[in-house]
């Protein structure tokens, strides 16, 4: 079963479009990875420091195997923009 994730970040007060500019070359990553069939980052227009992480993984065990690799990346270069006082909101779903 496919697994959906929404995950809704904020960033720091007007650094919206530099938290999606380094996610680029994550996502360009991440979207190689096997079963990986959506990872994309939107911006708000509305409110452009809320960004939006929509995956689709094609099974439950793609998306640990990912996770895994994330924490062994270290840091996300898009750490030092995210607001700290908003931590990520994340929502799963199968599909």
């Amino acid at each position: 079963m496919a697994v959906r994730l929404i995950v809704t970040f904020k960033a720091k007060a007007g650094q919206g479009s530099q938290m999606a500019a380094a996610f680029g070359p994550v996502a360009e990553e991440v979207r190689r990875e096997k079963g990986c069939e959506q990872y994309e980052m939107f911006q708000s227009a509305d409110n452009p420091d809320t960004l939006v992480l929509l995956e689709r993984w094609t099974t439950a065990e793609d998306l640990e195997v990912h996770g895994a690799a994330m924490r062994a990346r270290g840091p996300s270069p898009t750490t030092a923009f995210r607001d700290e006082s908003a931590p990520p909101m994340v929502e799963r779903f199968e599909v």
